[in-house]
């Protein structure tokens, strides 16, 4: 319960920072010329990020139930997007949603039933659907499938109940970092040792992205008072597998995003893919 009252506090301490760096953004993207070709698209973001940043923060501000309704909102649209991606049938699309309302449920209501007990649950629960149907085709690809939906999205999404303060953090310095890594890769990465492509899963992301990353990051939780080296590596990593890793997800499913119903992003999944691996990455260096 304390963790979660801090977690008011630290949205505070977040709101002008977020505050003033929207309000810049708003500034300069309204003053872009006609002629600079993503200026719609930047206004979309914007537009996005303006709404997104107060619910994010005022989730904290309701306490546990606000940090549960967050994690649990995300993570019902979320699964969905990625069940439809993997092609999962209803029954493993039902256990994914229910992961996604059940995991930050016992984070919020009793995390010391979050142990080795909750594993052997979600094994069982994310293989029974096939292993009952008896599906001699697809049935070890719906339960590899389903158990890596849970690990990625609902078990993640926990981060943002049990970390506290450093859940509001995190969020921050995820979106400061996807800023960075935009505006690392816009300026640095079309000629030289930088522009070099991180992946082939994601060719227009270069290491000028993880540059711009790294400082948006390092800048981020400096200004909400959460800077530790571990914490910043830990979202760093983040910032950059989380993107790579929906990349992998979606060239498998032939899809360019995971929706089509966020202006600016696609879908939910392609707003919050980084976000889910930082807030992974830093349970396991905090908790």
């Amino acid at each position: 319960m304390s963790a979660v009252f801090v977690a008011g506090e630290a949205a505070g301490r977040a709101v002008p920072v977020v505050a003033g760096v929207l309000g810049a953004g708003g500034v300069a993207v309204a003053a872009l010329p006609s002629r600079v070709r993503m200026r719609t698209e930047l206004r979309k973001r914007w537009r996005t990020w303006a709404l997104a940043a107060p619910l994010f923060l005022g989730a904290f501000f309701l306490g546990g139930a606000g940090a549960f309704a967050l994690a649990a909102g995300l993570g019902v649209v979320a699964v969905g997007e990625y069940a439809r991606m993997a092609g999962l049938p209803p029954g493993e699309r039902l256990v994914l949603g229910a992961g996604a309302v059940a995991l930050p449920g016992l984070a919020w209501a009793a995390p010391g039933a979050l142990d080795p007990r909750t594993a052997g649950v979600l094994l069982v629960a994310a293989a029974s659907v096939a292993l009952l149907s008896g599906d001699t085709a697809t049935g070890f690809t719906r339960a590899c499938r389903t158990v890596f939906g849970l690990l990625w999205i609902p078990v993640s999404l926990t981060g943002l109940v049990l970390l506290g303060d450093t859940a509001v953090a995190v969020g921050v310095a995820v979106a400061f970092g996807d800023v960075g890594a935009w505006c690392g890769g816009t300026a640095l990465g079309r000629r030289g040792p930088l522009s070099r492509p991180l992946s082939p899963l994601s060719p227009n992301k270069t290491w000028a992205g993880v540059a711009g990353a790294a400082a948006a990051t390092a800048a981020a939780l400096a200004a909400v008072g959460a800077f530790t080296l571990v914490v910043w590596a830990a979202v760093l990593v983040g910032c950059v597998l989380g993107d790579l890793l929906e990349s992998m997800v979606k060239r498998e499913a032939g899809v360019k995003d995971a929706g089509s119903w966020l202006p600016g992003f696609g879908g939910l999944l392609d707003r919050v893919d980084s976000l889910l691996v930082a807030l992974a990455l830093t349970m396991v260096v905090t908790l």
